[in-house]
């Protein structure tokens, strides 16, 4: 399961994005917000992350005009893992070495082809572990 939330300006390529996980067959939660109305990325963040560290979905995609606010929004929130991807040579490497667990995109920045290759990207990868484990571990150790 993964939870998806946009804020207004992430709106449109999240009723895309939610569409082709349909197709894929991948079930989702959609935690908001659910129009073009003016509403407050924090919030929708919150709700995501909280669905992904509560075990209720195993990742989370949020999206937001730029995808800059909402990932700022994202990473303050212990446990969390947010990356800004643009392209899906990021979404590999943030998967396979920092075990993001919450994809960030700009639904004013990418088209939507292109933000779900990204997405297939995030989700189908796995976290390689090694040496990359230690380095999460001195990551998440930040926040204490």
């Amino acid at each position: 399961m993964v939870a998806i939330g946009s804020d207004h300006g992430g709106f449109g390529l999240k009723q895309e994005i939610m569409a082709h996980l349909e197709a894929a067959g991948v079930p989702y939660q959609d935690l908001g917000t659910y129009s073009e109305d003016s509403c407050d990325y924090p919030d929708i963040a919150k709700a995501v992350c909280t669905a992904v560290l509560e075990g209720v979905c195993e990742k989370g995609i949020l999206i937001c005009g730029t995808g800059i606010g909402i990932s700022m929004s994202a990473n303050k929130i212990r446990g969390i893992r947010a990356a800004l991807c643009t392209d899906s040579f990021m979404a590999k490497y943030t998967r396979l070495h920092n075990d993001a667990n919450v994809l960030c995109m700009g639904g004013r920045v990418l088209g939507p082809g292109l933000a779900c290759e990204i997405t297939d990207t995030f989700l189908t990868t796995g976290f390689e572990g090694g040496r990359h484990a230690v380095r999460v571990q001195k990551m998440m150790d930040l926040e204490k």
